[in-house]
């Protein structure tokens, strides 16, 4: 019996769901800490470690498979977003609000982790097979969406409300009580939109992950596990440290080197060419490997995503006043890292090609959460000792070693080029 579950009612605000949260822990908090008065220190070591829950999610996922419905364990787990963000607003007002956001932000994040394994496991039960290969392109533009809408409208309404009241702490408490409101809307929405028909085979997959250890075993077996492990973790090097510590370059006043911007025009700049020129990369990245293959295309690739890296030194050297060559530097960097690491997700791919594919996918991405979340710890650090000129060169350099590793993995010629056939 083909069920029509209607998925175009229930795939955008259930991915949407996804991206959201991950933008909000792991990107809009470094915003928020530096505003706070937070050390780059500090906010490097500590929304680091936020990246721990998607590091060790492989550990728990046969939990939630084995344990009720996909459907029921992501509609508790927006609950649980939903109230973290809403405390989370409660709390920075009071004494103490760093520690306090921090250890609500790592029960957000756990619970964000979970809502990841239950949704992609969820599409897979209930969507037909014939329609998952269309609808995997919308979750991928609803995922981005909800990384405009964390990482640029979620800034610049912060930045907004800072004007407004002349005051960061009740802007940023009033935006993540906003922030937890939106969540507790979508979590209502997808409690009333998503289908029903979630096909449950427990004895299978009892029978599947009873045997766990033997999967987790097989992963490192593969051929060339030794190089494909390091090159994972040292990839993301520079990028991670990066992260971490460009919107305090941004935000910081040009006596210390910064940028001087407020938090209304960082929002504005990656709320919108940002997002826009890092969907566009993607998109054309897809295309690209799609007709080619990812062995013509993978290098290129990657040295588009680590090469703009030069514009952040320029800028950090020469700090023009014009507004118009930070756009440009970030519509630059950002259409390189859609498009390059289009390849770099394509690769751990192959990684877990064969049996086991699901769990060797989540291993393979948990270690890539590790080479993001260890650099980026010790960023703040970094770049107070070089400062911001000297800190961006290091970055550059530190995109070498994955750029070298890369040139030793073997995969099929033809890997992820779009058969000829109809």
């Amino acid at each position: 019996m083909k069920i029509d579950n209607k998925p175009w009612f229930w795939i955008p605000l259930l991915n949407f769901a996804s991206g959201l949260p991950y933008a909000i822990i792991i990107s809009v908090s470094v915003i928020m800490y530096k505003n706070l008065g937070i050390s780059n220190e500090d906010i490097g070591v500590y929304t680091s470690l936020l990246y721990l829950p998607w590091v060790v999610k492989p550990l728990w996922s046969p939990l939630i498979e084995l344990i009720g419905t996909k459907r029921k364990w992501f509609l508790l787990m927006q609950l649980i977003i939903s109230i973290a963000f809403l405390l989370v607003g409660f709390t920075i007002p009071l004494n103490g609000f760093f520690i306090m956001t921090l250890s609500i932000f790592w029960v957000a994040a756990f619970a964000s982790a979970s809502n990841d394994i239950a949704s992609d496991g969820f599409y897979l039960l209930v969507l037909p097979e014939d329609k998952q290969s269309f609808f995997i392109g919308i979750r991928s533009t609803f995922y981005r969406l909800s990384m405009l809408a964390g990482n640029g409208l979620v800034v610049l309404f912060a930045g907004y409300l800072e004007h407004k009241f002349g005051d960061n702490t009740k802007a940023w408490s009033y935006t993540m009580i906003c922030v937890g409101l939106l969540m507790l809307f979508i979590t209502i929405y997808n409690f009333i939109f998503t289908p029903k028909n979630e096909i449950n085979n427990i004895t299978k997959e009892k029978a599947h992950h009873q045997d766990f250890g033997t999967i987790f075993i097989s992963f490192f077996k593969k051929k060339q596990i030794g190089l494909i492990l390091t090159f994972i973790l040292v990839f993301r090097l520079g990028e991670s440290q990066l992260l971490k510590m460009l919107s305090p370059f941004l935000l910081d006043s040009k006596e210390l080197g910064g940028m001087g911007l407020d938090t209304e025009a960082v929002g504005i700049i990656y709320g919108t060419c940002g997002v826009a020129a890092l969907t566009i990369g993607g998109i054309l990245g897809g295309i690209a490997i799609s007709k080619q293959g990812l062995t013509k295309w993978m290098f290129p690739m990657f040295l588009a995503m680590h090469l703009p890296i030069l514009g952040f030194i320029l800028l950090a050297f020469f700090h023009p006043t014009s507004i118009f060559y930070i756009y440009a530097v970030v519509i630059v960097e950002q259409f390189g890292y859609g498009f390059g690491f289009t390849a770099f997700m394509m690769y751990l791919i192959h990684v877990a090609e064969g049996e086991s594919k699901t769990a060797h996918y989540a291993l393979a991405t948990g270690f890539m959460a590790l080479g993001m979340m260890l650099p980026g710890m010790l960023s703040g650090f970094i770049q107070k000792y070089l400062g911001y000129q000297n800190f961006f060169i290091w970055v550059l350099l530190a995109t070498i070693p994955g750029l070298i590793l890369s040139r030793f993995l073997t995969f099929p010629k033809d890997f992820g080029k779009k058969s000829e056939e109809v």
